[in-house]
Order: structure tokens, then sequence, then C-alpha cells
């Protein structure tokens, strides 16, 4: 419960940065929108790629916790 909690936390400080980056966005300089794009991928691909949390939905949802 505690390792849902601490990745959902990171995966969500990944998130609201990418969101947050927006703010510093303008036409003319382009990083702010770089590090969106990065942050939003990781905070994505992290948990589906590298946590292997992408196939646990199916198996949660029969009632199969062995997962």
């Amino acid at each position: 419960m505690v390792n849902n909690l601490v990745t959902f936390a990171v995966m969500m400080v990944l998130f609201l940065g990418a969101v947050g980056s927006l703010a510093f966005f303008d036409q003319n300089n382009v990083w702010a929108f770089a590090v969106c794009l990065t942050l939003f991928f990781l905070a994505f691909w992290i948990p589906q790629s590298i946590l292997g949390r992408s196939d646990t939905g199916p198996t949660l949802a029969k009632g199969d916790r062995k997962a």
C-alpha cells in the first residue's frame, strides 16, 4: 500500500510539473514546452513500462489480487 502511494505521489509530481511548466511557455522559448513533454512522457511511461502497472488492470478487475 505504501509503495503504491509513493509511486502515485512521484508520478503526480511529474505530471503537475509538466502542467506547471506550461506557465513559462511562450512562442519565442521552446524549453518550457520541451520540459512539459518530457515530464508528461515520464509520468505515463515509468508506471506502464518500468513498474509494469499496465498489465495488472484486468487481473485486479477479476478479483485476483496475487498480481
